[in-house]
């Protein structure tokens, strides 16, 4: 199964690392939402932290939100525990909420293959954007924010770009 463009995003209602439950209807921005999964183990998650955190402050300024789901299974990654999430959140000091999909069904419903995974959605939860955060793993000498400009495009015009790289990651940690 593939997550297709034009999907409505499934919904959710997750425990965060504040430990407060919140749902996707609450969280989502009022000119698109992002939803990444990511983990605190994966290198590749670890490698891209402060370019999440400046793209989420930015695109939070535009009224977009972004969402982030840890869904490894934490019995084989301890380091994936809720416990170890709220740390990494602290240390980290995320700009973005961090919540356990602790069945793991979440990220089934949205078909994640990888942390970090983005799913860029319009105004109206619709599937715009599957791509990577940007190039800098590339070892481009420009920097291209992929992920902002598609949210960016979405916001304006509903629909997101045509070209679409993947992200590249860990894959999801699946519990037998």
């Amino acid at each position: 199964m593939y997550f297709a463009r034009g999907i409505r995003a499934p919904s959710f209602s997750l425990r965060s690392t504040d430990d407060t439950r919140l749902n996707l209807s609450d969280l989502a921005g009022k000119y698109g939402t992002v939803v990444v999964f990511i983990c605190n183990h994966c290198p590749y998650v670890v490698r891209a932290l402060e370019d999440m955190k400046f793209e989420a402050q930015a695109l939070q300024n535009k009224g977009i939100e972004v969402i982030a789901i840890c869904s490894n299974d934490p019995i084989k990654y301890p380091d994936d525990s809720f416990d170890k999430m709220q740390k990494f959140a602290v240390q980290n000091a995320f700009n973005f909420p961090y919540l356990h999909d602790e069945d793991q069904s979440v990220a089934r419903a949205y078909d994640a293959q990888c942390t970090p995974d983005f799913f860029g959605f319009n105004s109206a939860l619709e599937l715009e954007y599957r791509g990577r955060l940007n190039n800098r793993r590339d070892g481009a000498t420009g920097l291209s924010r992929e992920l902002y400009d598609a949210m960016m495009q979405i916001k304006e015009t509903g629909k997101g770009p045509d070209q679409q790289l993947p992200s590249i990651g860990c894959s999801i940690k699946w519990a037998d």
